[in-house]
């Protein structure tokens, strides 16, 4: 396997079997075969070949083609066998209620997942309760108890949890929620997502009043401004990164399963929509393996792509069949619906392949092409799929139950989110985001400082002979490929990195791709230190107008604590690869 140092350090730290003493037990070629194994034993059920798909689904993982979710390679083979990553539970407004979803969300992380709430039905804080004899916390102060909570059990005993909440733009504590993560409310590990309705929008874009409804009994409490609450979305995301938005009627317009009920919320990652109980298992392509260079000129490898979509899907599609759930509200739910997300990586390190630069009308070009392909191979493998294994259950009723449909084995299909650790293991750049820097400092790990050098990027510079210490350095301490002297002019171009692309473009380009796409698109767009609070808010109307369905902005260094970064500060770690690498002047 081409495994990088970082995927490595990555592998042994958290996915690797450990006996009780802490000592590593298996290496990575042992996980992939344990997870193959695994994977493949669903294929009796159906009288197929398992040794056959064992070791195709080992050689897709091997080769780093397609990577499922962290609890797919962490629990496979081994007691706890929770294989999804992503869950919404519901919380009602009564003690019994939140004492409910709380257990059960501590469950899921005990397992290894990460959870996503809806706080619309809780109540206001100073609501009455109890028959007027005392008065509600409110959703705010409930972030609070499911934070220390969630985060006081690690996932499947390797990381914090990962949760997220959202509340209804109209609930009467949406002031309060919008500043949660500015006054200390939430945590780091706790996301913030405001549910935005195209009535809010509308009343924005016209300076008109949005009224406040307690859930409790549907009464308006007041009414407040749209701009005012917008101004505050904006405010809090420029200084914090928090909260994100939901467009929540362009969500629930796509529901797949309407019988079932609406969307209310996504998971943590903002990527997968779920109805509570719901989950969803999740892998990615890698799009930096699929390019072509027999010709002249480099092209997307289609007939290697196509390739692998059924095999992922097939692959995913056996996770939900050997999956352990850990709640049996969520297994019913899960088995109902067979949701699976399959999204891309690499996108960016594709275009620097081809030639193409990301913040390019070529490059959109690209990617609408690319996901009709993606989407079309994807819809036929879940179609091929039913014909062969049988419908979803819940598919009378679904979008897909009408004369002129097909059957489907999922009710959705297409999911992306930001694979953070997917990527690293992978070597490539994460999701379709813009390569944040082509050299930076990961902090990640319990305060380990990893250096990451794009390999598309050090490929190109080795080849073409300025891949050296000093030009790692350069960029390390925050200078652009973009103005750095040591990169040939034709290449200074080509590797634009997120904060030298106008915000706009990411927006663009996350449009392309959720045009094609039946969930969402867990998407950061970043803004330079310099950005204002209008250029952010802007942002979030333009998103709405291209037809997302949510996203995030993070504003540089806005946070004190940042997963990826550059600067003066960074330079030590990259000296010391130097050294552990033995890399001379020029290489």
């Amino acid at each position: 396997m081409e495994l990088s140092q970082n995927a490595r350090i990555i592998l042994n730290k958290r996915y690797l079997k450990k006996d009780e003493g802490g000592n590593i037990i298996e290496t990575p070629e042992d996980m992939f075969r344990r997870v193959a194994n695994v994977i493949a034993s669903v294929e009796r059920r159906y009288k197929t070949d398992e040794t056959a798909w064992a070791d195709e689904f080992y050689r897709m993982m091997t080769g780093l083609e397609f990577l499922p979710n962290s609890p797919t390679l962490l629990n496979a083979g081994r007691e706890r066998g929770l294989l999804s990553s992503c869950f919404v539970l519901p919380v009602e407004d009564s003690i019994e209620g939140i004492s409910c979803a709380l257990v059960k969300a501590m469950t899921i992380h005990k397992f290894g997942g990460g959870t996503g709430f809806s706080f619309g039905h809780i109540r206001p804080e100073g609501d009455l309760v109890s028959g007027n004899l005392s008065s509600a916390g409110g959703p705010v102060k409930l972030i609070k108890v499911f934070s220390e909570a969630t985060n006081y059990i690690r996932q499947a005993g390797v990381r914090c949890g990962c949760n997220s909440a959202s509340l209804p733009v109209n609930h009467p504590d949406i002031l309060k929620f919008i500043q949660a993560k500015r006054d200390g409310s939430a945590s780091a590990n706790f996301a913030t997502n405001i549910e935005i309705t195209d009535d809010f929008v509308d009343r924005v874009r016209h300076g008109k009043y949005c009224q406040l409804i307690n859930p409790r009994n549907g009464v308006v409490t007041g009414e407040i401004p749209a701009r005012v609450i917008m101004d505050s979305i904006a405010e809090g995301a420029w200084e914090t990164g928090d909260p994100g938005i939901m467009f929540i009627d362009r969500i629930n317009d796509s529901n797949p399963t309407p019988q079932l009920g609406n969307f209310e919320t996504t998971d943590p990652c903002g990527g997968q929509l779920l109805v509570p109980f719901e989950s969803a298992t999740l892998g990615t392509i890698n799009l930096s393996l699929m390019v072509s260079e027999d010709s002249e000129k480099p092209s997307i490898d289609y007939l290697r792509l196509g390739d692998v979509i059924p095999k992922a899907v097939r692959f995913l599609d056996n996770v939900l069949d050997v999956n352990l759930y850990p709640l049996g509200d969520v297994e019913k739910a899960s088995r109902a619906t067979r949701k699976i997300g399959l999204g891309l990586m690499g996108f960016a390190e594709l275009l620097i392949k081809l030639g193409i630069r990301y913040d390019s009308d070529q490059a959109l070009e690209i990617a609408d092409e690319l996901m009709w392909f993606v989407r079309t191979k994807t819809y036929e493998a879940s179609e091929n799929l039913a014909r062969e294994r049988g419908t979803f259950p819940a598919f009378t009723g679904s979008v897909f139950d009408r004369q002129d449909g097909h059957p489907m084995r999922h009710a959705s299909c297409l999911t992306f989110t930001n694979t953070g650790t997917t990527s690293i293991l992978a070597n490539t750049s994460c999701g379709i985001h813009p390569i944040y820097a082509m050299v930076m400092v990961r902090n990640i790990l319990d305060g380990e400082r990893l250096l990451d050098i794009n390999q598309a990027f050090e490929q190109i510079a080795k080849k073409f002979g300025f891949f050296n210490s000093k030009l790692v350095e350069e960029l390390l301490s925050g200078v652009s490929p973009v103005n750095c002297q040591r990169i040939p002019e034709p290449f200074r171009q080509l590797f634009v990195t997120a904060r030298d692309i106008d915000p706009e473009w990411c927006i663009r380009m996350q449009a392309v791709f959720q045009r094609h796409i039946d969930n969402a698109i867990s998407q950061t767009v970043n803004f330079p230190k310099s950005a204002t609070v209008e250029d952010i808010k802007s942002m979030f109307l333009k998103a709405y107008d291209l037809g997302l369905k949510g996203v995030t902005a993070y504003r540089d260094t806005s946070r004190d604590a940042q997963v990826l970064c550059t600067g003066p500060e960074c330079v030590e770690v990259a000296q010391r690869y130097f050294q552990s690498n033995g890399m001379v002047e020029a290489v």
